[in-house]
């Protein structure tokens, strides 16, 4: 485990930029291994019948006929290709049986014995299929930079707005941030923002909107400036901590510039800036701690950005 951490932190450091989409949660372990003893038991079981069933088209060196006693035991040492040679089948029907059924259920026997080593293969290869099936058909999301205080209170928002969870894409250097966001359902990527190539595996020349939030104000600037590169036509939303850093963010090309942390998550899928909320016959103020969190039936007043409106 201190292995597996010291080289994830490693990867975070250079800025490995690794896809993570959201997990889905596996049954327990103990599940998973009484799974695999009930299918082995049953191929054992379902072996013993067929060998029984044609007793007389085999031979005991042992001389006699066989009973079930030794039918199981045939079964047990082929599936497990021990193979004493003790017991062989002298009928054409036994070895016939032998060459279409009992062959196929020893490599069935096999794979449920290695079951947890091809199962992380098997998981390996489905990952990195879904990753190239969710890189093909990802187009216009959000990408979220940051998955602290601010990232989090944003993606909240989102949701709340009715955004679909499939397409946000958080990027955040710590590994175990991201795998918290594939844990709330998001996909996410590990790497440095001020990176290109993070931002690449994040697909942003192709978002629509992009969440600046980091911890730092100078490295939402660096973040800024290489998303505006990457991509002119997204609404680029940027959270600082300093009014007086609000400036150069814009000049670095963020479209809206957010200065407090408890507003950052107040964003629209537009980036429209909203000034209040109509909650009934309530008028909340944008900054009130009753409007972070959104309700079905809430009006918000909002000013749009007059690229994509009248």
């Amino acid at each position: 485990m201190r292995a597996g951490r010291a080289s994830r932190a490693r990867e975070a450091e250079v800025g490995g930029g690794r896809v993570f989409l959201p997990t889905r949660t596996p049954p327990p372990p103990i599940r998973q291994v009484s799974r695999r003893l009930l299918l082995a038991l049953a191929v054992l079981l379902a072996t013993t019948l067929i060998v029984w069933l044609d007793r007389d088209g085999y031979h005991d060196n042992a001389g006699g006929p066989l009973d079930l006693l030794d039918a199981a035991y045939y079964a047990t040492v082929t599936l497990s290709t021990t193979g004493y040679g003790d017991i062989t089948p002298v009928s054409d029907a036994a070895r016939l049986t032998n060459i279409f059924v009992i062959t196929p259920l020893r490599v069935l026997f096999l794979i449920i014995l290695v079951g947890t080593t091809l199962e992380v293969l098997t998981e390996r290869t489905r990952q990195q299929w879904r990753i190239g099936r969710w890189r093909s058909t990802v187009r216009d999301h959000t990408v979220v930079i940051g998955y602290g205080t601010k990232g989090r209170s944003a993606v909240g928002a989102l949701l709340g707005q009715g955004i679909d969870r499939g397409s946000i894409v958080i990027v955040d250097p710590q590994a175990r941030t991201v795998e918290q966001a594939t844990m709330d359902g998001l996909a996410g990527v590990v790497g440095d923002a001020t990176r290109t190539d993070t931002l690449l595996r994040a697909e942003l020349p192709r978002a629509a909107r992009v969440v600046v939030a980091p911890e730092r104000d100078d490295t939402a600037v660096l973040i800024t400036l290489t998303a505006r590169q990457l991509n002119r036509s997204a609404t680029v939303v940027a959270a600082v901590r300093e009014d007086e850093n609000a400036p150069l963010l814009r000049q670095s090309g963020a479209d809206v510039v957010v200065t407090s942390s408890s507003s950052a998550g107040r964003l629209l899928e537009s980036a429209d800036l909203v000034l209040a909320v109509v909650r009934g016959r309530r008028l909340l103020n944008f900054t009130d701690e009753e409007a972070a969190v959104l309700k079905p039936t809430d009006r918000l007043i909002v000013i749009r950005d007059a690229r994509g409106h009248a």
